[in-house]
């Protein structure tokens, strides 16, 4: 199919050459809209750039901070993002993007003092709690999360929607009770905050029955390791998958090679102090349910597999 400048995504992607020999770069630049910054999101887009340029997909990459996966989503939408790194739930919602790959354990995060009476997540029905910002993908899942635990209604926290950081100064300096964070672990301002005032992470697991039965498998459950932050026990909470995501008309010869970056170098796209499961390997690159691979990903990864 001839696709007209219009049609492609980006500065970047308007001028993709199909005839690009081996040493010139694909395109000239690629936006990708990562997450907030002291997240896993942000730190994981910034080490796919590097990676992008070095092999030659991209002249420039620019990486954006961004509220999370719904903003990102939306970016894609108005083609001021490229690619973008979003949470499978909230990808399930729109019908405009494809994966070009499953990279990351997201992992639900409830965030308590250690010193507060905060044992389990029904302690904090009238409490002050934060969800994440209203583009953020945390706070879809928590809104699902506080739905399946029956906390609605009189029975609900009281919400703020604060960015990540807000967020933590908040909870130590005692102005909210709780916050929620979707991310990969550890997530860097967390360990921060750890080392600022004692926390406690909540089981969330419980809970992960009634969310399948309303909004199936993509939910699963995850194990935070003990350690992951400052005096935290290892704790059950509630994992979503993470997705590499674009729109269906990025070129196949640029979605060929992003898969190649996925593949060839995930040494350099894991940060330094993860703990969490990552996917980069073939054969859970391709987990991108409930959304379909880009079409020249699929064809890259069955030539990858033989």
């Amino acid at each position: 199919m001839r696709l007209s400048r219009r049609t492609l995504l980006g500065a970047g992607l308007a001028s993709f050459v199909g005839g690009c020999s081996s040493d010139r770069p694909l395109v000239d630049r690629l936006v990708v809209a990562g997450g907030e910054r002291g997240g896993f999101y942000l730190e994981f887009a910034q080490l796919l750039a590097t990676q992008l340029r070095a092999a030659k997909v991209a002249r420039t990459v620019e990486v954006r901070s961004t509220e999370g996966s719904l903003q990102n989503l939306e970016l894609l939408r108005l083609r001021q993002a490229d690619l973008a790194i979003c949470l499978a739930d909230a990808a399930a919602q729109s019908r405009e993007v494809v994966a070009l790959g499953r990279v990351y354990e997201n992992y639900l995060q409830c965030v308590v003092r250690a010193a507060g009476p905060a044992r389990k997540l029904p302690d904090l029905v009238g409490k002050r709690v934060s969800a994440g910002p209203p583009g953020a993908g945390a706070a879809l899942t928590t809104n699902r999360l506080l739905s399946a635990a029956g906390m609605h209604a009189e029975r609900a926290p009281v919400i703020a929607n604060l960015h990540l950081s807000d967020a933590a100064d908040a909870l130590a300096a005692g102005r909210i009770d709780a916050m929620f964070w979707s991310g990969g672990v550890p997530t860097r301002r967390l360990t921060d905050l750890s080392a600022q005032v004692p926390i406690r992470l909540l089981p969330l697991d419980r809970w992960l029955a009634p969310l399948r039965t309303t909004y199936g498998v993509v939910y699963q459950r995850a194990q935070i390791p003990a350690g992951t932050y400052s005096g935290v026990e290892q704790v059950s909470t509630i994992g979503v998958p993470n997705l590499l995501i674009c729109r269906p008309e990025v070129p196949r010869a640029i979605a060929s090679k992003i898969v190649d970056v996925l593949v060839n170098r995930a040494a350099g796209l894991v940060p330094a102090a993860a703990v969490g499961a990552h996917y980069l390997d073939p054969n859970s690159l391709i987990g991108t349910s409930p959304l379909k691979l880009h079409p020249g990903a699929a064809d890259r990864y069955r030539t990858v597999h033989g």
